[in-house]
């Protein structure tokens, strides 16, 4: 806690939270970089989280790496890091919770049946951020159970209709704070999970999803504010109901500009030639990365 003008003020709390899917690039420099700035501008705390929830995908030189790009841009970060790979138990207890509330569900339908389904009664589903938004409900007990003893494969889907009818008038009123980058001018956005539709949080052979995890690693981080790309914005709006859910505080969120390549293309990190080795191998200097990201002292 940190004391203004008599009051005493929660920590700034920020983190960065890369997959160690592949080499570091500049978007992700700028984003460590904003956010590790802003906690120097607080004089609060910086976390680095490894979420490497998915463990086909993410490599351990990966995960080095990580450490490595970091360090030569000159970013520092509290210790100890969490790695998600270690804390699956933690996220089944957080889904445990909603289970036992009955406010998710076991999906069994692939993505055909989903786009079937929908093209019978186009009411079920839409376009949402992650693409198919769904509504649906689980099987009868029986038939549910059929299915569990054949060893089919499930998504755990958070039901927003369970989740208003626990909220009642409260899901209604569900905001977040979003604030500009420079932590200036600050407002309420009106929370709207359902764009979601009945958003997958976990599934049968991954213990979580990025929604659940992230909500619940920087509940338990103490993180104050989220800071990240423009691009993950309308996750806010379905971590806002996770929170409401689950009991956890609601961080301020900041969101800042995508870094994007001479043809206006979001980086990816396929785009070798930006990653952060490849640039330093180059010859290219922590500082003129930065000078070029818009970051100088």
């Amino acid at each position: 806690m940190v004391e203004a003008r008599g009051t005493i003020m929660p920590e700034f709390v920020t983190r960065f939270a890369p997959s160690p899917t592949g080499l570091l690039h500049l978007g992700h420099a700028y984003s460590a970089l904003t956010a590790h700035e802003a906690a120097r501008a607080a004089g609060g705390r910086f976390i680095l989280r490894i979420e490497d929830i998915d463990r086909t995908r993410c490599k351990p030189e990966f995960e080095a790496a990580i450490y490595e790009d970091l360090a030569w841009l000159g970013v520092d970060w509290a210790e100890p890091v969490r790695r998600q790979s270690d804390h699956f138990a933690d996220y089944d207890a957080a889904l445990r919770r909603l289970i036992d509330r009955n406010l998710v569900y076991r999906c069994f339908r692939t993505r055909k049946e989903l786009l079937d389904d929908i093209a019978r009664a186009p009411h079920l589903g839409a376009g949402g951020p992650e693409g198919l938004a769904y509504f649906g409900a689980a099987l009868p007990q029986d038939a549910e159970q059929a299915m569990l003893d054949a060893g089919a494969p499930f998504a755990w889907r958070l039901s927003i209709a369970a989740a208003r009818g626990a909220l009642k008038g409260a899901y209604d009123a569900l905001f977040f704070t979003e604030e500009d980058l420079d932590g200036g001018a600050r407002r309420e956005v009106k929370a709207t999970p359902e764009i979601f539709g009945d958003a997958v949080i976990a599934r049968k052979d991954l213990g979580t999803s990025y929604h659940l995890a992230a909500v619940h690693d920087d509940a338990l981080e103490g993180v104050t504010h989220v800071i990240r790309g423009e691009d993950l914005r309308a996750a806010a709006h379905l971590h806002r109901l996770l929170q409401a859910l689950l009991g956890y505080p609601a961080p301020t969120y900041r969101h800042h500009r995508l870094i994007t390549d001479e043809g206006g293309r979001r980086l990816a990190k396929r785009d070798r030639a930006a990653t952060l080795r490849a640039l330093r191998e180059s010859g290219v200097s922590a500082d003129d990365v930065k000078r070029r990201l818009g970051f100088t002292d």
